[in-house]
């Protein structure tokens, strides 16, 4: 099978981490800013940082209205942390003009867990992840309120919904690709192959 390409939204956040990530899960990995580097990618990984600067990044840079078709067209995205806000239908507290992507059925908590300095790492049970828990790395990290009927809840952590799919989109709490455990990104990896 060929490598599959895979874009990291390069706008802001932990751009590197996850393009290291997606390299060592045997994909083909790619920076992302304007919609004509989106037509090249099979799949998108929307990163960790802050989400209303992403929002107002992505408008700027002429990427809301292109990744959302996307989206609705069924590529594979994944979004960790801010890009877990990104991808959802409603956030609990935005800030004023902050805009999502969507795509996942749910309703999140921005800094649900706390603010910087409140920030952990815990081990995850990830269902569909095989291997043992994965160590997430939480930092300023949002929390899922309630999904959809379409939406697979795929772990939680102190009562709380942590990772998420619905079809072809994949959202965690939690940073994966700061532990060097490639085991959430393989997972993506084989989910972008799969939608071919």
């Amino acid at each position: 099978m060929s490598t599959p390409v895979i874009g990291v939204l390069a706008l802001q956040g932990d751009v590197r981490e996850h393009l290291t990530a997606l390299s060592a899960a045997g994909a083909e990995a790619r920076t992302v800013r304007r919609p004509a580097e989106l037509d090249g990618v099979e799949g998108l990984v929307i990163p960790g940082g802050e989400s209303t600067t992403m929002s107002k990044l992505a408008a700027l840079f002429g990427m809301l209205e292109p990744l959302r078709e996307r989206v609705r067209a069924g590529m594979p995205v994944y979004g960790t942390c801010a890009g877990m806000i990104m991808l959802a239908e409603k956030i609990l507290d935005p800030r004023s003009g902050q805009e999502t992507v969507g795509g996942i059925d749910m309703i999140v908590r921005r800094n649900a867990f706390g603010r910087q300095n409140e920030s952990f790492e815990a081990a995850v049970e990830v269902d569909g992840v095989e291997g043992g828990p994965v160590e997430g790395v939480f930092i300023r990290a949002p929390w899922v309120e309630s999904v959809g009927a379409e939406v697979r809840v795929l772990a939680e952590y102190g009562g709380h919904v942590v990772a998420v799919r619905q079809g072809n989109a994949l959202a965690t709490s939690f940073h994966p690709e700061l532990t060097g455990d490639h085991r959430l990104h393989r997972f993506f990896t084989d989910m972008v192959r799969s939608a071919r």
